[in-house]
């Protein structure tokens, strides 16, 4: 018996006050059987469900008894637990949340939904025992996000060069174990790496976000407007079809894969911001990979490989 389908049955007794278990059944898109059963679970675990025979009878939920989670739709509610799950190795204050959440629920599918909190794991510390921080400014920069406070960026851009910028701190987003700031400034939205700010000032001035700001969308267009620079040169090379993944590994979504040919091997479209970058990159293949076109990657490879054979011929560097 499903969880989720146990929270979205005492949902929907909550929304109606009443309820049969044909409309459970049509609701949930279960069998009739099916929804009776478990309304009849509900009641026996000892939640307050209990059956009305008769006309206008079906099921109740006695005693006005809610939970916390009446917002939620039942794969919302699975989905909650699945990802509150990495919560609860994190601070003090994340784990008593999520105690509390499960606590809301009813006590027939408690366990559950703490077998699915602990389902999921971050481990943040890389193999080979490097570990990866949070950055401490994180949780100050969270907090004027949450209090609409304005705050004082020193920033050093991709080029080193030191500004200081007031900002209306939208919200944060962790990609691949780098943290972002996405922000309001005086020219626009604008992202900023937390590893390039060396210094917050919090502002005693608040703000009020723009009611037509989409978090989510601004920071998947800021992630559109990064994968677009990081694909402005593209090779094709050729590669045996049992290493494909191996370069899909590599360049992500910057791989476009066609089919093998005759000899065996695949035509694979790699992106990189440079014929310099991704020269870079494959050079490390040496002759598994040859590169079709265009020859500015060639002539890099070609540039990086004299100077290895320069630095390396007599077998010691230098």
């Amino acid at each position: 018996m499903r969880a989720d389908r146990l929270v979205a049955t005492v949902l929907l007794l909550q929304q109606r006050g009443r309820v049969t278990a044909a409309e459970v059944a049509a609701e949930l898109e279960v069998s009739v059987p099916t929804a009776r059963r478990d309304l009849a679970a509900l009641s026996t675990a000892g939640v307050p469900v209990y059956p009305q025979p008769g006309r206008g009878g079906g099921w109740r939920l006695v005693g006005g008894a809610r939970t916390d989670l009446s917002g939620l739709s039942s794969s919302e509610a699975q989905a909650l637990f699945l990802l509150l799950g990495p919560a609860a190795g994190g601070a003090p204050e994340t784990r008593a949340a999520l105690r509390k959440l499960l606590r809301a629920l009813p006590a027939t599918f408690r366990d559950d939904a703490e077998a699915a909190a602990g389902a999921t794991l971050v481990d943040p510390t890389g193999w080979g025992g490097v570990g990866r921080d949070r950055p401490v400014l994180v949780d100050t920069l969270s907090a004027a996000v949450v209090r609409r406070r304005r705050v004082r960026l020193g920033y050093r851009d991709a080029r080193d060069r030191a500004s200081e910028r007031d900002v209306e701190p939208w919200g944060l987003a962790d990609k691949d174990d780098a943290w972002y700031l996405v922000a309001g400034t005086t020219r626009g939205r604008r992202t900023f790496r937390l590893d390039r700010v060396v210094a917050v000032d919090v502002l005693a001035e608040t703000f009020e976000r723009p009611a037509d700001v989409d978090l989510e969308a601004a920071w998947q267009e800021t992630v559109g407007e990064v994968e677009s620079r990081r694909s402005r040169t593209t090779a094709t090379v050729l590669v045996e079809q049992r290493w494909v993944f191996v370069l899909r590994d590599q360049f992500g979504r910057h791989c476009e894969v066609g089919e093998p040919g005759p000899d065996g091997r695949t035509t694979v479209r790699v992106a990189a911001p440079t014929a310099l970058d991704l020269a870079r990159t494959l050079a490390g293949w040496g002759g598994q990979v040859e590169v079709v076109e265009p020859a500015a990657v060639r002539d890099e490879l070609a540039r990086i490989g004299h100077e290895l054979v320069a630095a390396y011929r007599s077998g010691h560097p230098g």
